[in-house]
């Protein structure tokens, strides 16, 4: 079965420093892949990338979204074809209600090309999703993130997710800013959205802390270190660097880049590490 999302050998560069040196991740509908690393690894360089951020340049290598070139497309136009991302750091819109911008925003996720979808069908469907994810129907009637708490912009972000339902999910940093109550709801949320999709629905879950991880079980665990995946394993490597944090992330990636810089080859042992050059 082909990924849904593949990420082939990707240069990204910020103010011509490169930041992104040459990632390579698939991810399939079905899927949850945990992406940890130290700060400055270039985690939110690469969920950027994906929704489309102008700000940094992709310099090299590919990104396919169910078989198509991701890279060419507009944000919005990556919207509608089923991408999400909840942001690290939500942004604020004063003077538009909650509601309003769900409903425009599934409007246009579902096809409907002159006119929002109908306001019965939207309260029905939002319902539900405050339901499910047990937050206040007085969010609605908000403004997008303004005068949010912390905790109520990240519930807000994975309601949207709730509503847009889309097939593959960037989380960037989601638990970031939160204290453990919070991560809890927040994180028992995706869960039960992932659960409700029933295969549907692809999740990278981007974070420094395993403590999310112990709500949300994935099937991957990838660790990004300078601008590279370097090892990736099952749930059991995040308990790893929970136990031993990160610094032998970087021994272990010294000895690599140091051998491939002496003979061009890395010798595969123990946890297996790999530097694209």
């Amino acid at each position: 079965m082909t990924a849904d999302l593949i990420v082939r050998d990707l240069h990204v560069a910020v103010e011509e420093k490169v930041i992104l040196k040459g990632v390579n991740l698939e991810l399939k509908k079905g899927e949850i892949h945990a992406l940890m690393g130290p700060n400055g690894s270039g985690k939110s360089t690469l969920a950027n990338v994906l929704m489309g951020n102008p700000f940094y340049q992709v310099i090299k290598g590919e990104v396919l979204f169910k078989g198509e070139d991701l890279l060419s497309m507009s944000p919005d136009e990556r919207a509608r074809k089923g991408l999400f991302i909840a942001f690290q750091y939500p942004v604020s819109i004063p003077g538009v209600s909650f509601a309003s911008f769900l409903r425009t925003a599934v409007s246009a996720r579902r096809g409907y090309e002159k006119e929002l979808m109908p306001i019965s069908e939207f309260q029905k469907l939002v319902r539900e999703k405050l339901g499910l994810l047990q937050l206040d129907p007085s969010i609605l009637t908000r403004y997008v993130n303004d005068g949010f708490s912390g905790g109520e912009k990240k519930r807000a972000e994975i309601l949207q997710l709730a509503m847009l339902e889309p097939e593959v999910a960037i989380l960037d940093e989601t638990d970031s800013g939160l204290d453990i109550d919070g991560v809890k709801v927040v994180a028992e949320g995706i869960q039960a959205l992932y659960e409700r999709s029933q295969g549907n629905l692809g999740i990278l879950l981007i974070t420094h802390y395993s403590r999310i991880l112990k709500y949300i079980r994935p099937h991957t665990v990838h660790v990004m270190f300078d601008g590279r995946l370097v090892v990736s394993g099952g749930p059991d490597l995040a308990e790893e660097l929970d136990a031993r944090g990160y610094d032998w992330i970087r021994e272990q990636y010294a000895v690599v880049t140091a051998e491939i810089q002496e003979t061009g080859a890395v010798r595969r042992a123990g946890k297996v590490f790999w530097v694209q050059h």
